[in-house]
């Protein structure tokens, strides 16, 4: 056995080389860190350091839970989750069959060009854009003036905040996302739509008897890797649509430990939260890995 997995690395140390930098990443920025999650049991001062900060054990936890704020900025942070996977994870997969039914390539290879685009814009540049499209003079209500309605600023209005967050996020990451399952389509055996064709298959019946079913296993390991950051929403995305008046609807746990926890230098309490999130992620990728297990024979584990 070892001799075996020597050869293979002797054989590919070119990818095995490839793979070092990830590793390298993975180790110094994901695994390295968890170190400091000690602080979350401790009242840490940056004086005293990791060693000689005393130990609290769940005071943290006990505050955060504890706090009057703690249900609506946990609310907000799992409806935006929601939102997110119900309206937003769906549309890479619908957007990757259409893209693959187009014949012209280099139509095909525009369209998926201008859709990887806005991936490349940071939040902060989205976040302007979108505040300048809603303002008193921006394309919305001048739309919305062509049909003898008053002028609104959705961005400042907590009942837009939500289809906002769900809409930008669409238009961002969606086409990034088709990247994944593209790759996975283009891998599926052309001869299965040639014998479709042969029975007289139409195309929506290819891609549902097809294309979907052999795409649903990436499909699922994604959705899996979504559902671990079902809390983890994304601090600068929100952080840049925000404004005081949309905070009774989109305050989430990222924001609201920035302002109570690192502003105030409350690190042990900011660590408590990621730690909080973490473990809420990680139960529901383990209960969803076995639920998809029983759906098909993907999973991550």
């Amino acid at each position: 056995m070892k001799a075996f997995a020597f050869h293979r690395m002797k054989v590919y140390w070119p990818l095995y080389v490839m793979a070092i930098p990830g590793i390298v990443f993975l180790i110094v920025f994901k695994f390295v860190p968890l170190g400091g999650a000690i602080i979350a049991f401790k009242d840490y001062s940056v004086f005293q350091g990791f060693g000689d900060s005393p130990w609290v054990g769940l005071k943290h936890f006990k505050t955060l839970i504890e706090h009057p704020d703690f249900a609506r900025v946990f609310g907000n942070t799992l409806m935006l989750g929601f939102l997110k996977l119900v309206l937003v994870f769906p549309v890479p997969v619908l957007l990757a069959l259409m893209i693959n039914e187009i014949r012209k390539s280099v139509l095909k290879k525009g369209i998926q060009t201008a859709l990887y685009i806005p991936h490349f814009l940071s939040w902060v540049i989205v976040g302007g854009i979108l505040f300048d499209f809603f303002s008193l003079s921006g394309l919305f209500n001048i739309v919305i003036g062509w049909f003898g309605l008053d002028p609104v600023l959705a961005m400042q209005e907590s009942d837009y905040f939500r289809p906002i967050y769900a809409i930008s996020s669409i238009w961002r990451d969606t086409g990034w996302g088709t990247v994944v399952y593209m790759a996975a389509i283009s891998a599926i055996d052309p001869q299965l739509y040639e014998s479709a064709m042969i029975d007289g298959a139409s195309k929506l019946r290819q891609i549902r008897h097809i294309t979907f079913p052999l795409l649903l296993p990436t499909v699922l390991v994604l959705f899996l890797l979504e559902i671990g950051n079902f809390l983890d929403l994304g601090f600068d995305q929100v952080f840049n649509m925000l404004t005081p008046m949309t905070y009774s609807v989109g305050d989430i746990l990222d924001t609201y430990v920035f302002r109570t926890g690192i502003q105030q230098g409350q690190y042990s309490f900011a660590t408590a939260v990621g730690l909080f999130q973490s473990v809420i992620g990680f139960i529901l990728v383990f209960v969803f890995n076995k639920l998809s297990k029983k759906v098909s024979d993907g999973g991550l584990w």
